[in-house]
């Protein structure tokens, strides 16, 4: 007997229309609860969690409903003078992740220069290991995520010459799978969040001529669902985020119309919270910024009308990557 799939079931009171100012409101709330208990217990992803929330306003054409001089001043304050790396919140050790957001909403905003550039350029660097792979930060851990965040950090500042970009590739090489995909690390399970990870390293460093194209786009529509949503493997229920992971990838090799855009835009208006805004993961659960960018993000790339163009390589506003003038690879 056939296991049965993992899935959900859509209401049909779900929403079906994009709720766009209730989730810019959405936004802006959030950076307005200084005061609450979840504001105060999410420290240590504020950073991201700025990032997460500004690009969705950029997408959603309301960058200008939130400029405020003091999130940048508090991005400032999170560079390590010493290391030169940007941490999640004051007080906190810096690392990669962190400093790809900051990055990254320093030039949606085009406020890059208020960093000490070269002390990012020097962090960065400094966690390239022997074998091509990164650190994500002095304590260690290896992980292709961070091979990613790095090479994103250095080409959003055209500083790709300061790391050893062969030897980078060599260690993402090494992470492919038999099905096509990548892990974390050599041997590791193949997952759609690290399969952009990879894909979007190999997009800046234009080297998507070592994926197994077709192989592994089989293997990424194959995480679409009888609801619609992606899994980021097999066996596991849908979620918003896999939308941009798993869309973002197909994008990348040119097989974007490898899924149904309709269904899977069903499952992400499914997912909206009609009352307060925002978008979570599955249908019913409580909204975030995490799953808000990413479910607009994944809507940019479906081509819905109302939502900017978005790089699939960057997850920024495409305006942006284009003012920058950065040309990562796309296959045809």
């Amino acid at each position: 007997m056939a296991t049965p799939i993992k899935d959900v079931v859509l209401d049909e009171n779900r929403p079906k229309t994009l709720l766009a100012e209730k989730h810019a409101d959405f936004i802006i709330k959030l950076f307005h609860s200084e005061d609450n208990y979840e504001f105060a217990i999410t420290d240590y992803l504020r950073m991201s969690g700025m990032y997460w929330g500004l690009t969705a306003l950029d997408l959603l054409h309301k960058r200008d409903k939130l400029l405020r001089v003091d999130l940048f001043d508090f991005i400032k304050s999170c560079q390590d003078p010493e290391s030169g790396g940007i941490s999640a919140s004051l007080n906190h050790d810096p690392h990669l992740l962190h400093t790809l957001s900051a990055v990254q909403i320093l030039c949606m905003y085009d406020k890059i220069d208020i960093l000490d550039i070269e002390g990012v350029v020097k962090y960065v660097a400094s966690l390239q290991q022997p074998d091509g792979s990164f650190s994500g930060d002095k304590w260690g851990e290896i992980d292709t995520r961070f091979s990613f965040c790095a090479v994103a950090t250095l080409s959003l500042l055209k500083r790709m010459d300061s790391i050893d970009v062969d030897k980078a590739v060599k260690f993402i090489e090494t992470c492919k799978n038999f099905d096509g995909g990548f892990g974390s690390r050599p041997l590791s399970e193949s997952h759609a969040g690290l399969i952009y990870c990879c894909l979007g390293f190999l997009s800046i460093t234009n080297r998507l001529d070592i994926v197994d194209r077709d192989t592994l786009a089989w293997w990424l529509c194959e995480r679409q669902l009888p609801s619609g949503g992606l899994n980021g493997r097999p066996e596991k229920l849908p979620d918003v985020c896999y939308s941009w992971w798993v869309l973002s990838s197909l994008k990348l090799l040119g097989r974007l119309h490898w899924i149904s855009s309709t269904d899977l835009e069903n499952f992400i208006m499914a997912c909206q919270d009609g009352e307060t805004g925002g978008i979570s993961d599955r249908p019913g659960d409580v909204a975030d910024p995490y799953h808000t960018l990413f479910g607009l993000a994944a809507l940019s790339l479906l081509g819905y009308s109302n939502i900017k163009m978005v790089n699939p390589t960057y997850c920024m506003p495409q305006e942006v990557i284009d003012r920058l003038g950065l040309k990562p690879q796309v296959l045809a």
